[in-house]
């Protein structure tokens, strides 16, 4: 997407090199006799697991700073280095919420209370973190980022507006793909490894992991999703980061929580809300996009309460660039094609909140972005869509009868990733493919061809040319015997289209170059569609 929301560009491949939670905990005091009590820890990490702790204003500062818009820091921090540190960090969209934790409260009053984003000055430690507790229910509705992908249907807007639709059309049929691949021992083995990485030292959570790793069960995958867990916060945080292999380890889970929706599908059509602070970008954004349609990469929290909903929205003074924003949603369950929605507050340990979950990937028409006449709230209208309403809906079906109606597999997912750009994930799914299958498996012959393209896109030319080679090796050793001429014939043409593409990469320098005038299927979807979105304009 254009503004500070994550894009496909943003995907994480590697999954040692990024934190699963969004919420962070800083806490900065000199005194390390404070900041060193292993209990104070524990309690704290039982709120926000991924708690760093520092003595020096400026590496802090650095620290916070580097990290990513669609982070969240909630910030602890002592009267004196609070007077240096809050007003440089104090706009920061990372940063939602500081607490002065001081011996002298009055004193240190008068400076914090110039800082919204300081919520209490504070002496006792109990305090501390009951406060910082009941903060993060709220903080957890409201300030967790959306990730969504717009489709546009104005051709005219260039490469931008392809680029968007693109994001939009893959990430449907990614989830797709995904949602039909079968899961395995070592998936789920993976997925719990890391996890207890994550959690390691933290162990209300590793008990919690142990109980998912010995208890999980399709039937009660709403109630593991509504609950205070490891499994809200890192599936909620993949799925808002599009971090593909976590979503890859997930999909057997994404698919129980889909089952259960479908099966408890609300009868009537609602109206429900969602509170949110968004950044004055991400308003521009949702303002230049009335008409169009967006997906919500993540599952959709919703309430039926109104009140409940804007009673969220605490909104603080002081604060420059942040919105708060109320979405108002009709959802119409009677569309045969749309994403599922439920009622699931019977499974939640917050029944009075009403609330109903939409599945991942729902789309919407935005209908109109209006500024409330009671309130400094800006309210989001919204409708929810069916596949067919868009204008995608050709492009999509043609994609999707592409995956066929059955199981998936890795292959197909490396294609997916391929044309997507992401070279390393496809690469690592059909070599992991290629180590599952036998060496007589007849489509052998076309995964060297897929692990050829990939190489070739990811510009590594010289592995382009050895997976390539094996495609011709395969084809040629298992070819039938009755037509030899023929096949010796094909195998001639074969090699020597081996021996032109190797060719076409080297220069005279014996270095491999790129050879232009290949277009990937990305690129021609995205030409159609636009050309399509033309000639629809053109007969309107």
């Amino acid at each position: 997407m254009a503004t500070a929301m994550p894009t496909t560009d943003e995907f994480h491949t590697k999954v040692n090199d990024m934190e699963l939670e969004i919420f962070s905990l800083i806490w900065l005091n000199a005194n390390t006799k404070i900041t060193d009590n292993r209990d104070t820890e524990q309690k704290l990490r039982s709120i926000i697991n991924r708690l760093t702790k520092f003595q020096n204003v400026n590496e802090c500062q650095k620290f916070i700073e580097e990290k990513s818009q669609h982070e969240r820091v909630v910030m602890i921090v002592s009267g004196r280095l609070g007077r240096e540190i809050v007003p440089s960090i104090h706009k920061l969209r990372q940063v939602i919420s500081i607490y002065v934790y001081c011996m002298d409260k009055e004193g240190n009053k008068q400076w914090a209370c110039k800082f919204g984003k300081v919520k209490a000055v504070i002496v006792e430690l109990e305090d501390l973190i009951c406060r910082i507790t009941a903060d993060h229910k709220i903080q957890k509705k409201v300030e967790e980022p959306l990730s969504i992908n717009i489709f546009s249907t104005n051709a005219d807007a260039g490469k931008s507006t392809t680029g968007l639709n693109g994001q939009f059309v893959f990430y449907q049929v990614l989830i797709d793909c995904l949602l039909r691949l079968k899961y395995t021992k070592a998936d789920k083995k993976e997925l719990i490894q890391l996890c207890k990485q994550q959690y390691e030292d933290n162990s209300v959570e590793l008990s919690n992991i142990h109980e998912f790793e010995q208890d999980w069960s399709s039937s009660n995958a709403l109630w593991w999703y509504t609950r205070e867990s490891f499994f809200y916060k890192i599936l909620n945080a993949v799925l808002r980061k599009q971090d593909i292999h976590f979503i890859f380890l997930f999909r057997s889970y994404i698919l129980d929580i889909h089952h259960q929706l479908k099966k408890h599908q609300s009868v009537n059509s609602l109206k429900v809300y969602r509170s949110q602070m968004i950044s004055s970008d991400e308003l521009k954004t949702f303002q230049q996009t009335h008409g169009q349609f967006i997906s919500i990469n993540s599952f959709f929290s919703t309430s039926t309460n109104k009140q409940k909903a804007l009673s969220f929205l605490n909104v603080p003074t002081g604060i420059e660039n942040l919105e708060p924003v109320l979405f108002e949603i009709d959802a119409n369950p009677k569309m045969a094609t749309a994403k599922s929605f439920a009622d699931i507050s019977s499974y939640s340990e917050y029944k009075d909140e009403s609330e109903v979950l939409f599945m991942l990937g729902s789309i919407f028409r935005l209908n109109s972005v209006n500024h409330s006449k009671d309130n400094p709230v800006w309210i989001i209208q919204m409708t929810l869509c069916s596949d067919d309403e868009h204008d995608l809906k050709q492009v999509l079906a043609d994609m999707k009868q592409q995956l066929g109606s059955g199981e998936t597999n890795l292959q197909i997912l490396g294609k997916i990733l391929s044309d997507m750009g992401k070279f390393y994930l496809a690469e690592k799914y059909l070599t992991g493919f290629l180590e599952q299958l036998p060496q007589n498996y007849p489509l052998l012959g076309s995964l060297y061809e897929d692990l050829a393209k990939v190489a070739s896109q990811a510009g590594d030319y010289n592995k382009s040319v050895q997976w390539h080679k094996k495609a011709v090796e395969f084809k040629k050793s298992n070819q039938p015997t009755a037509s030899s001429n023929t096949n010796r014939a094909m195998s001639s043409t074969e090699e020597t289209d081996a021996i032109k593409l190797e060719s076409c990469f080297k220069s005279k320098t014996g270095q491999f170059i790129v050879k232009p005038g290949i277009q990937s299927s990305f690129s021609s979807l995205m030409n159609l569609l636009n050309k399509a979105l033309k000639q629809k304009q053109e007969l309107a």
